[in-house]
């Protein structure tokens, strides 16, 4: 069972200052280093304080990769709709070179309204430009003298430099949320997967891994399916000052996550079925509810370690990246959950720590 860090940044200036926040995530980089956790992982959004943070996460993994030399690098993920495709694949394969072949890049569907109207990209027919891109950049990694033609770009006789380091290429990732097409879609082309349990149950996120894994075997023989799942976890002394902390941090969250999806109030595309009215499925969501159904972990130790044994039972996944930044979190207060989990919360598990491979 893998176990590694996921930042998403919810915080603005005046709340956790830029510099302070790079800082506190460089330092626990470092930690999950030393300790043997498997992957260090950020996500790329803009404008607003829900990931607004990090526009780059390439930028930030070669900063990590200068000052680790074990834990991989992962983008959790990159928005291949916002880049074209050259550009990805070249600047993925200098952070492969960089960090000496320690990167893994995962991609997400973008699906916050303001960020396809920023950008001036429409979000209907998003999914096929997400799906060539992705594909493109696969091919960019493999392939020399690369011609593609498609409604969104087109070049003749690419051949990006550098070269990975990774052969054939990064082990690439991802992101799915409640589209039996996208699960599907990840297994049927050898990715692995990523999912964020939050809004939906458990044992229907379960169901939709199994499509994955079923649709992996038959397309990619030889290969195996990979699944990672991402979840808020705190972790303190004893349960009540797990949540004494813990609580107001994720109400801080929810808050974040849901004035930057109050853009789907309105808004509608054939490509996001069932976003519409999503800030109410979050607003009507509370700390202790969000605890209850097991989408964030919060507690001791020991309450901990059964959490994650029985979550990881239900979803049948190969391990964990834990958002530990959630709140606008303190660096003090976020070091000492993360500590708290490699000491006390590791040793309880079934196999301890493994490293990705």
């Amino acid at each position: 069972m893998q176990h590694g860090l996921s930042f998403l940044p919810d915080a603005e200036h005046d709340t956790l200052p830029a510099p302070e926040y790079f800082r506190m995530l460089l330092d626990l980089s470092k930690l999950a280093d030393e300790a043997g956790l498997s992957h260090v992982k950020i996500t790329e959004h803009y404008l607003k304080a829900y990931g607004g943070y990090c526009p780059n996460p390439l930028g930030f993994l070669a900063s990590v990769a200068s000052m680790t030399s074990r834990v991989r690098l992962m983008t959790g993920c990159l928005l291949p709709v916002f880049h074209h495709p050259i550009q990805l694949a070249s600047e993925a394969a200098m952070v492969d070179a960089i960090s000496n072949g320690r990167l893994d890049i995962g991609f997400a569907r973008a699906y916050l309204p303001y960020e396809f109207e920023a950008f001036e990209v429409p979000m209907d027919g998003s999914r096929e430009r997400f799906i060539d891109t992705v594909n493109t950049v696969r091919r960019l990694w493999t392939e020399s003298n690369v011609t593609v033609d498609t409604p969104h770009f087109r070049f003749t006789d690419a051949t990006i430099l550098p070269r990975p380091v990774q052969r054939p290429h990064p082990p690439t990732w991802i992101a799915a949320v409640r589209s039996r097409t996208s699960f599907a879609w990840a297994g049927e082309n050898g990715h692995g997967l990523l999912v964020t349990p939050a809004l939906t149950p458990l044992e229907e996120v379960a169901d939709y891994i199994a499509v994955y894994r079923e649709s992996f075997e038959p397309f990619t023989p030889g290969d195996r399916p990979r699944v990672l799942a991402s979840l808020p976890l705190f972790v303190a002394p004893t349960d009540r000052e797990a949540q004494r902390i813990a609580d107001p941090l994720l109400a801080h969250y929810l808050d974040v996550w849901a004035a930057s999806t109050d853009a789907w109030t309105s808004a509608t595309s054939t490509d996001y079925r069932g976003y519409t009215g999503m800030s109410r499925a979050i607003r009507a969501m509370t700390p202790e509810s969000f605890r209850t159904i097991g989408s964030a972990i919060v507690g001791s130790p020991g309450h901990v370690a059964d959490r994650i044994q029985s979550i990881a039972e239900v979803l049948d996944i190969d391990g964990f990246l834990w958002q530990v930044d959630f709140g606008a979190v303190d660096a003090a207060t976020a070091r000492a959950s993360v500590e708290r989990f490699c000491a006390d919360v590791l040793p309880a598990l079934d196999g301890g720590v493994a490293q990705a491979s």
